[in-house]
């Protein structure tokens, strides 16, 4: 059996993916989670500029906005707020309290459609997904290919793949990279407030959705059909 590889084998590792694969077209998705912070640090490394996207749901924690904007002035990002084409009150007023009623589709109109959209002018996607996180990423692969609902396909690129989360925290502690306060009350997956609560158990993401699933969808290889059913939301995943 081989030796497990140490953190500087895992950042060089990352860092020789980065910029292998990083060229002109290329974005970073942040939830201004861990694993994102990280990613984004490794990439700022080549390109400071490198477009910021953050799916602006309506629904974040305080915590979090303050977050996002702190480090956005602080390391200059070239930030993307991406936004649903409702705001959260219209939402509300035409479909109810959907995060209750129907999460599915509720990520598919604040998260999954915007995001894809969003994805459309680029050709390369920076991820902080790593396959310890769920069992739904246990098959995750540094470098993906996703398409798009349009058929567009880009190239999707996850540097942390197989890190473990104490080489996130020993990472960002090197680095001296501020995490987001939510880590600190116990909090292990942060999104959405209202489909966000402490984990339970060994799971890191048993605290999201009440436990009643471990996805977005975002993540997600979306089904192509005519009337684009999972960008407007219509299929929740």
């Amino acid at each position: 059996m081989s030796e497990p590889m140490t953190l500087d084998e895992r950042v060089a590792a990352a860092k020789a993916l980065v910029r292998e694969e990083f060229g002109a077209g290329a974005c970073v998705t942040c939830s201004f989670q861990a694993e994102d912070m990280v990613v984004l640090d490794l990439v700022r490394e080549l390109e400071p500029e490198v477009p910021v996207l953050f799916l602006e749901t309506g629904y974040h924690f305080a915590a979090t906005y303050e977050y996002r904007d702190r480090m956005a002035a602080a390391w200059r990002l070239n930030l993307k707020n991406i936004l649903p084409e409702k705001t959260v009150k219209e939402q509300e007023r035409e479909f109810g309290i959907l995060y209750q009623a129907a999460p599915d589709r509720c990520c598919g109109l604040r998260k999954v459609g915007p995001l894809f959209k969003a994805l459309q002018p680029y050709e390369v996607w920076f991820t902080g997904l790593r396959r310890q996180q769920a069992k739904t990423r246990a098959g995750l692969q540094a470098v993906e290919k996703f398409t798009l609902p349009t058929g567009k396909t880009l190239k999707k690129l996850s540097p942390l793949a197989d890190w473990h989360t104490r080489d996130v925290w020993q990472y960002a502690e090197r680095r001296g990279i501020p995490l987001l306060p939510l880590y600190e009350p116990g909090y292990s997956s942060i999104g959405c407030e209202p489909c966000t609560s402490l984990p339970t158990g060994d799971d890191p993401r048993s605290g999201r959705w009440g436990g009643a699933k471990v996805e977005c969808g975002i993540h997600i290889q979306p089904v192509q059909n005519q009337d684009s059913k999972a960008v407007s939301g219509q299929e929740g995943r």
